[in-house]
C-alpha cells in the first residue's frame, strides 16, 4: 500500500481536521475524496483504501475526519450541521486539491456531498467528475426506527431522541488510534460496545476487528458534535438537491440488511439520478465499507478511470473557452 501521511490541516471555514493523503498526483488525473458517516472517521475506509491500492489504484485519495469526529477540532455551538460539513468539503476541494475530483461518502458523508451539490452547485459542475454514495440516504430520516415496524419502530425512535442528549452530556472522547485496518489496540469499553454495534450495523458474519474499529470510531467523536449532527440529519431533505449533480456518473450502493439507511433511500437517490448505477448488496449492513469493501473499492475504482479519460476533454474545453 502506498504511504498516507496523516495530520491536521486548517481549513478556510475556520476549522482544522484531520486528513490522510496517499497517491500519486499526476496531471489531470482525478483526486478520491472520501468523506465518512456519522458517529465514525476516516477509518471508515481503511478496507476500501487498501483493496484499492492491492487492486492497483495509485491515483490520490484524500480522506479526512468531519469537524467533531476522530482527530478533528470540535465546532462551537451550532457547528455541527451536513451544511457547515460540506462547507468543509468544499474549502478541502477549492483550497487543497489540484484538478477534477471523485467524491464518495457514506451516510452522513453521502449527506455531506448532497449538501455540497446543495450549497456549493458550481463546484461540483466545475470538479466533479464522479460520486458514490454509500449506504446513505437523501431524505426522511428524522425517526430512526432500525427498521423495526409499528409500535416498537415508534419505541425505538422515541428512544433515541433520550439518549442522544444524554449521551452529549455524559460522554467523553477517546483517543484516535492510527489509521490503520489492524491497528490500535481497543479499549475496554469498545469491547464491551462491540455486541450492540454487531446488530445494529453489520450484516452477517462481520469480522471482530471491523466491529471493535466501528465502536472505536464511536468512541473517538466528540459526544456533543455526535449528537448535534444527528439532529442536522433529522432535518436531511436534500433530494432535490441531486439535480445539480445530474450528469456526473455516479453509483449508488447499499447492503440489504441496512437497518440504519434501508434500500428505499438508495433507490430514491437513483430515481433523482436516471444515470446512476444502482448496486444493492445482499446480506450486507450498513457498514458495507468493511463487509464489502471489495465491491465498494470496485466500483470507486469504476468511477476513477471513467474521470481520468474524461478530464482532459474537461481541460481541453477549458482552454478553448
Amino acid at each position: 500500500m502506498l504511504h498516507e501521511h496523516v495530520g491536521p490541516l486548517r481549513l478556510a471555514t475556520g476549522i482544522t481536521l484531520r486528513v490522510a493523503r496517499s497517491g500519486t498526483e499526476r496531471p489531470g488525473e482525478p483526486t478520491l475524496v472520501l468523506a465518512h458517516g456519522w458517529s465514525q472517521d476516516l477509518r471508515t475506509w481503511d478496507r476500501v483504501v487498501a483493496d484499492l491500492r492491492r487492486a492497483g489504484v495509485t491515483a490520490p485519495v484524500l480522506r479526512y475526519d468531519h469537524r467533531g469526529h476522530g482527530g478533528s477540532e470540535s465546532p462551537g455551538p451550532g457547528g455541527a450541521t451536513i451544511g457547515r460539513a460540506a462547507d468543509d468539503l468544499a474549502a478541502i476541494i477549492t483550497d487543497h486539491v489540484e484538478g477534477p475530483v471523485v467524491l464518495a461518502g457514506h451516510s452522513m458523508g453521502g449527506m455531506t456531498l448532497m449538501g455540497l451539490a446543495e450549497r456549493h452547485p458550481d463546484l461540483v459542475r466545475e470538479r466533479v467528475l464522479g460520486a458514490g454514495f454509500v449506504a446513505t440516504a437523501s431524505d426522511d430520516m428524522a425517526d430512526m426506527t432500525l427498521g423495526v415496524p409499528g409500535r416498537r419502530g415508534a419505541f425505538i425512535a422515541r428512544g433515541e431522541h433520550v439518549v442522544m442528549p444524554w449521551l452529549a452530556s455524559v460522554g467523553n472522547r477517546a483517543p484516535v488510534h492510527r489509521a490503520d485496518p489492524d491497528g490500535g489496540g481497543p479499549h475496554g469499553r469498545s469491547v464491551t460496545l462491540a455486541p450492540l454495534v454487531k446488530a445494529l450495523v453489520f450484516g452477517k458474519h462481520p469480522r471482530r476487528a471491523d466491529v471493535v474499529s466501528v465502536a472505536e470510531q464511536t468512541f473517538a467523536a466528540d459526544p456533543v458534535a455526535v449528537a448535534a449532527f444527528r439532529a442536522s440529519i433529522a432535518e436531511h431533505r436534500r433530494t432535490s438537491s441531486l439535480a445539480s449533480m445530474r450528469g456526473v456518473p455516479t453509483v449508488v450502493l447499499v447492503g440489504t440488511r441496512d437497518r440504519l439507511c434501508p434500500p428505499d433511500h438508495a433507490r430514491t437517490i437513483a430515481a433523482a439520478l436516471p444515470d446512476a448505477e444502482l448496486v444493492v448488496l445482499p446480506g450486507a449492513g450498513h457498514m458495507i465499507t468493511f463487509e464489502r469493501s471489495q465491491e465498494v473499492a470496485a466500483h470507486l475504482q469504476g468511477l476513477l478511470e471513467a474521470a481520468t479519460v474524461a478530464a482532459p476533454v474537461v481541460e481541453e474545453e477549458t482552454v478553448r473557452a
